[in-house]
């Protein structure tokens, strides 16, 4: 959990900077990301944050907040009036208060699950998680959300070996991203071969010429957090089960999402 949990804090602290950064223009302005703002961006880390506290700390305010979710966005499906939504919820006046409330809760989350076992089971909006799982889908999150913010301001990324974690999200979702578009599972996994921040090379899967991806880790995490259309990265894709897959490849929880059109996120 200390490794995960680290990488969470840094990651914060590295998007606390690039929010330091934003002008007022900057902190209203749609992003790539379903024309997002970054305000947008920093209440969904901070509300889920929460909730992730909640549903280890409060089961009560979790429901509470769990019935709130599931009957509002019945009613409202597009994006970006949930987001707007879910930062009216959060009841904060400003960028200063908003930031703050984000930092401090995103604290306490990692200091709740520092001190808890690695395989508890955490009750969340979709199937339960233990926490170490928990700990890295939070971790996606913000890297992948953080994205766009960086997009927005033309600043260019540092990447660090802690990706390898959305990398295995990544990989441990194949089977998923089919089964979530009610599509048949492949029954062979492409070979995955990745060079690392670090440049180490990084393996999965059993060898093949037919079914394989090479490239950039990096890269890799950007298209399963559809971030960027594979045809914009410099991954090599070989087969028809890698292209495909690549193509629809969706590490995160909810409805099957549609990656970013070739060109409009670069």
């Amino acid at each position: 959990m200390k490794e995960i949990i680290s990488a969470i804090r840094n990651e914060m602290l590295t998007l606390k900077e690039l929010v330091d950064s934003l002008t007022d223009d900057d902190w209203l302005s749609p992003t790539g990301f379903k024309d997002w703002s970054a305000e947008l961006i920093i209440s969904h880390l901070y509300y889920f944050d929460l909730m992730t506290i909640y549903s280890i700390n409060k089961p009560e305010k979790f429901n509470e907040e769990g019935q709130f979710i599931f009957s509002t966005f019945s009613k409202e499906q597009e994006s970006l009036s949930r987001a707007m939504i879910i930062l009216k919820r959060l009841k904060t006046s400003g960028k200063k208060e908003l930031t703050d409330g984000w930092l401090r809760s995103n604290d306490l989350m990692c200091e709740t699950f520092e001190r808890i076992d690695p395989k508890t089971r955490c009750k969340w909006f979709g199937p339960d998680m233990g926490a170490r799982m928990f700990m890295t889908a939070r971790y996606m999150e913000i890297w992948s959300h953080a994205q766009a913010i960086y997009d927005l301001t033309g600043k260019s990324r540092i990447y660090n070996d802690d990706i390898k974690n959305i990398v295995n999200i990544g990989i441990k979702t194949f089977e998923w991203t089919y089964i979530n578009r009610k599509l048949e599972v492949p029954k062979q996994k492409p070979y995955i071969v990745l060079n690392s921040p670090s440049n180490k090379q990084w393996e999965w899967n059993e060898p093949s010429d037919e079914n394989s991806i090479y490239g950039l880790a990096s890269d890799f995490c950007h298209v399963v957090t559809q971030n960027r259309n594979v045809l914009d990265t410099k991954l090599e894709v070989t087969g028809s089960i890698a292209n495909h897959w690549m193509s629809i490849a969706q590490c995160f929880a909810g409805d099957p999402e549609t990656p970013p059109e070739k060109g409009s996120r670069v």
